[in-house]
């Protein structure tokens, strides 16, 4: 019996049963680890592995949704946020997986943790996406580990994702200015902010270079977002590879030499995520 023509373009379409999802790497001090969130029977948990994405586990078994994890400068804790029931939490634990405590307030939604480099206090904002796709207000603060005590840097407006400069002084986020999206720079003390990026792209996700000279971010300047490099007054912006998707989350390895991130596309009628490594540019 011969397939009628409708039959014949039904069959032709075939549909993914499954894909991956893995993304958000965080690396150890040394370089030869990261943790990082795979997607896990429809929730993000916590696996480690290698840089070469090898000898990967679980790191963390926990029934809510994990996210944003960021990997102490001595190498034996790693921060993150726990959601359960709509809240978040930031909390530490060990490398090992144990000893996890929260440490801010059920007041807070925090989002976007990052290691001061001495190792005492994290960086952190709340969070902008409370009544998606409408921004709100979102502070950066830092937190005293040992102590639980918060400090307000910077507010005023949407600022989201603060890392520090490698010898404290600084701090790179990204703010919002209308509906644009911008990496900012500051003092520690969050004074002193400049605009670094000025350009009408989508920009964020900023990250220093182990020698503090460079800041990869991702930005949306060739209609998909990409890895980008500039110097750490804004110039020279350089692209790091050619891909297609979503790239985001910049992570440098401690040498300098290659950035990690995360890349994103469409598969089928899902998508995929995919944690992929390139050069830094020279």
């Amino acid at each position: 019996m011969l397939a009628s023509a409708a039959d014949a373009q039904f069959r032709a379409i075939a549909l993914p049963i499954t894909y991956s999802q893995n993304y958000d790497p965080s690396l150890s001090p040394d370089g030869k680890q990261m943790v990082f969130l795979k997607a896990l029977e429809g929730r993000e948990t916590l696996f480690i592995a290698g840089t070469d994405g090898r000898g990967e586990r679980q790191l963390l078994k926990d029934s809510a949704d994990i996210e944003d994890p960021a990997w102490s400068p001595d190498g034996r804790q790693v921060a993150y946020v726990r959601i359960e029931n709509g809240r978040n939490g930031l909390y530490v634990m060990n490398i090992d997986g144990s000893g996890s405590r929260r440490l801010t307030p059920p007041t807070q939604s925090p989002i976007h943790p990052a290691w001061m480099p001495d190792g005492k206090s994290i960086l952190y904002c709340t969070n902008d996406d409370l009544d998606p796709p409408r921004k709100n207000a979102a502070e950066v603060y830092r937190i005293d580990v040992a102590s639980g005590k918060i400090a307000t840097v910077i507010s005023g407006g949407v600022n989201t994702y603060p890392v520090p400069s490698p010898d404290g002084r600084k701090i790179a986020f990204r703010k919002m200015l209308d509906i644009n999206s911008e990496v900012f720079v500051a003092d520690a003390d969050g004074t002193n902010l400049k605009n670094l990026t000025d350009h009408p792209a989508f920009e964020g996700w900023p990250a220093w270079s182990p020698d503090g000279k460079r800041i990869a971010f991702a930005a949306n300047r060739n209609s998909s977002y990409q890895i980008f490099v500039m110097d750490a007054d804004g110039k020279n912006v350089t692209l790091v590879a050619n891909t297609e998707g979503r790239a985001t989350a910049p992570k440098w390895a401690p040498d300098g030499k290659t950035i990690y991130f995360t890349n994103c596309w469409k598969t089928g009628l899902s998508g995929a995520c995919e944690i992929l490594m390139a050069a830094a540019p020279l």
